[in-house]
């Protein structure tokens, strides 16, 4: 232990004297939106609580990067990084607020899904297939979730410090792509779209425009599969309060699940030791499986959420991981 807070606050060799990376990617992210926030203000239903969050950012950072130059170490790495990190779920409740003064997309989206199909796979999987030994895993994988990213983001700050900040800076890039995605493309996911014209419809392959629907309303559908412990972890209180209308396409839960799975693959690869890679990817298999599995989204979606996550990750690893080009 005493050797753990030893390592913990050395005090850094070279300190970074101004923002790190994945700093930057937060900044680009809050000037991005604020200048959409200041041209959509009047249609906006709740500009002063967006505005105020993008000050709290902007507090935290300060502060945090004080308390760096201050005690320049790993401890106050990592907590410049957790600060960040943590304001994630406002982000995600942010991007609510834009794309819902837009015209609602998920008739489109659903329909796509019924010519390329013939069907639509969200209301035929969990219903070919409702039994708790396969609903529990299932739930399991998508509650993982932010577990899996939180495991491979400290995988990289314990066993190698070099590529921590450039690991986050490739997670929170991969993170503010998706929300600025989903800022302009308004799809809620057949879980909230389907409550809206009711199943029948759905079923019967008749997807009406909704309109402004969504301005209001957060009701979903019931939840699919067993009624189980893991299925009530997901739709307990906490997080069934985070999730908002949005955020549907494409699933950006499986695709940072896949960028930090390819983080991590670089870090097996770069250890010789792959056994972290055989407990990630039942998890992910069963996440990407829960997405369509649970209405959340619909197979498009998850498909996308798949080649976009891949193409992120390469994209951000070029960016962060190249020697040259950023510094820590």
């Amino acid at each position: 232990m005493k050797k753990l807070f030893s390592t913990l606050l050395a005090k850094e060799k070279k300190p970074v004297k101004g923002l790190m990376a994945f700093e930057w990617v937060v900044l680009a992210y809050l000037f991005a939106t604020t200048v959409m926030l200041i041209f959509c203000y009047t249609h906006l239903l709740h500009p002063g609580e967006m505005i105020f969050g993008r000050v709290k950012t902007l507090i935290i950072m300060a502060l945090l990067w004080g308390v760096y130059r201050l005690v320049p170490c790993r401890l106050t790495v990592l907590l410049r990084v957790v600060g960040q990190m943590a304001m994630l779920p406002w982000w995600y409740t942010d991007t609510y607020e834009f794309n819902r003064i837009l015209p609602n997309m998920d008739h489109v989206f659903a329909a796509m899904e019924q010519n390329l199909f013939g069907c639509q796979p969200s209301l035929v999987f969990s219903e070919a297939m409702p039994w708790g030994i396969f609903s529990e895993p299932i739930y399991l994988g998508y509650y993982s979730y932010f577990y899996l990213i939180l495991a491979v983001v400290m995988m990289y700050f314990i066993c190698r410090y070099e590529d921590f900040v450039k690991a986050v800076s490739v997670v929170l890039g991969s993170f503010f792509a998706y929300y600025i995605i989903f800022d302009l493309v308004p799809v809620t996911g057949p879980q909230y779209y389907f409550n809206a014209i009711g199943l029948e419809s759905a079923k019967q392959g008749v997807f009406p425009d909704v309109g402004d629907y969504f301005l209001q309303s957060r009701e979903m559908l019931p939840a699919t599969g067993w009624d189980g412990f893991c299925r009530s972890l997901v739709r307990s209180g906490a997080v069934h309060e985070g999730e908002r209308a949005t955020a549907a396409f494409p699933s950006s839960h499986i695709g940072i699940s896949t960028v930090v799975g390819c983080l991590l693959a670089r870090l097996c690869r770069k250890r010789g030791k792959w056994r972290p890679m055989y407990v990630f990817l039942p998890f992910f298999v069963f996440l990407c499986m829960a997405t369509v599995y649970i209405r959340a989204h619909y197979l498009v979606d998850a498909i996308a959420g798949l080649f976009s996550g891949l193409l992120l990750y390469y994209m951000f690893y070029l960016l962060f991981f190249h020697e040259n080009r950023v510094r820590r």
